[in-house]
């Protein structure tokens, strides 16, 4: 990641990646919020930014069955769509949350 806007778009990327995970691992309210907030914080931890390797550890924990490629390609598709919920466009309110998400982590 070169520019702020890349870590910005990686942050966003991992809070959607960790709702789709979160889904995947049957957590919900408290627990798969705190889940994908996790996962978009480890964006800016260099230690923890192996978000995949973290997904793939907890898939392979709770017996999810996901094939590396099939969470490689949410990543991707969940790259593309961070792009476009960028501050210059409009989302939602839970995307609108992504993305204070990402200048609230950047500003830290």
């Amino acid at each position: 990641m070169t520019s702020s806007n890349d870590v910005q778009r990686t942050i966003i990327r991992n809070k959607l990646l960790g709702r789709w995970a979160a889904e995947k691992l049957a957590l919900t309210g408290r627990d798969a919020d705190a889940y994908s907030d996790d996962l978009a914080r480890s964006t800016v931890d260099p230690e923890r930014s192996d978000v995949f390797s973290k997904i793939r550890k907890d898939f392979d924990a709770a017996g999810v069955a996901q094939s590396d490629e099939q969470i490689l390609r949410v990543m991707t598709e969940f790259m593309l769509k961070a792009g476009s919920l960028m501050p210059t466009t409009r989302g939602g309110s839970r995307d609108a949350a992504a993305v204070m998400l990402a200048r609230n982590l950047q500003s830290g």
